[in-house]
């Protein structure tokens, strides 16, 4: 495999680590923020802050792990995308400053402002979809190279079927992805009343997670043909994701094994994910990017190669140790400790 391969691979798996923890993260803040303004707070709320009070800080580290790394192994890529992604990526920060805020003013100061929580529920809803806008950019059309100067071409952004179906998936991913997981919890925790509602939540989500991903195949072949053809060559990696949907819905419908639910949520993602990556390969943004454009020297590569590796081997341990004695601690959990 080369040093190029290596290297993306291994974003790849920070960036789809933080697809999941943070889709967790902003799907509970979302459905704190809704049972609020619809009666149902006493139902969920308390176990939606149980979970976020130990691991809220940890949802980013994928995230700045994946564009410390975008730029060292890629440093072109700060030339194409900084400029492109000005304004995304300006929105994204003030959402993320938001949130950061709601976590502080919640919890040591203004308690049940109704103001903050709208706040906090719509950045749950609204940071995944501006973020996603670098994969949408990415399949290119969207950006003019003149005279050495990037340019984001704004209006072909919002008028453009594919990057509103991008977005509608994102969206409705987040939500399914976090009652997956909270149904899971709420189950564990044995607070039967939220775990009703979450799994009502979850089953509620899960076939529109199915259409905006369907959307989204038609709206790819109209928008980039040549990614859509690569995606094809990938397709039995697309009809295993939709197995492992199918036996998540089973296992949330019929057999109440929450665990295997969510794992397998997981495993769907997964498959999709890597497969929508592997298809790219090998541009970072069509058609004026691959990964072997401006790739950085030998020795940075393996150096970051290491540090990163290095870097999951520390993650996923301290990962595990955080769920080991806050999210499926039995007394932590029900709230004995």
């Amino acid at each position: 495999m080369s040093l190029e391969l290596l290297g993306i691979t291994v974003l790849w798996i920070f960036l789809f680590g933080y697809l999941i923890v943070a889709s967790i993260d902003f799907g509970a803040g979302f459905f704190s923020a809704y049972s609020d303004f619809s009666g149902r707070k006493h139902l969920i709320h308390t176990i939606i802050q149980r979970y976020l009070s130990p691991v809220w800080e940890v949802t980013n580290v994928f995230l700045v792990f994946f564009f410390v790394g975008i730029i060292g192994f890629f440093p072109k890529t700060a030339y194409y995308f900084g400029s492109a992604l000005l304004i995304p990526a300006s929105i994204s920060i003030i959402l993320l400053a938001i949130r950061g805020a709601y976590y502080a003013f919640g919890t040591y100061g203004m308690k049940n402002n109704r103001i903050l929580t709208f706040l906090y529920g719509m950045t749950g809803i609204l940071i995944p979809a501006s973020l996603t806008t670098v994969l949408t950019i990415s399949e290119g059309g969207f950006i003019s190279v003149k005279n050495n100067e990037v340019q984001l071409l704004l209006g072909e952004l919002l008028k453009s079927p594919y990057s509103w179906s991008v977005v509608l998936l994102s969206i409705v991913s987040v939500l399914f992805i976090s009652a997956s997981f909270l149904t899971w919890y709420a189950y564990k925790a044995h607070d039967f009343q939220a775990h009703a509602l979450l799994r009502k939540y979850t089953l509620a989500w899960s076939f529109p997670s199915i259409l905006a991903a369907i959307t989204t195949f038609y709206s790819l072949k109209l928008h980039n043909g040549v990614h859509f053809e690569a995606m094809m060559d990938q397709a039995w990696m697309f009809l295993i994701s939709i197995v492992f949907f199918m036996t998540a819905v089973y296992f949330f419908y019929k057999k109440k094994r929450y665990g295997m639910a969510f794992i397998s949520v997981v495993l769907q993602y997964g498959f999709a994910f890597f497969a929508y990556g592997s298809s790219h390969y090998p541009y970072l943004l069509y058609p004026y990017l691959t990964i072997y454009d401006g790739f950085t020297n030998q020795t940075m590569a393996i150096a970051l190669v290491v540090v990163f590796i290095l870097g999951l081997l520390i993650l996923v341990p301290s990962l595990y140790l955080v769920l080991k004695l806050f999210l499926f601690n039995k007394k932590y959990v029900q709230g004995e400790r």
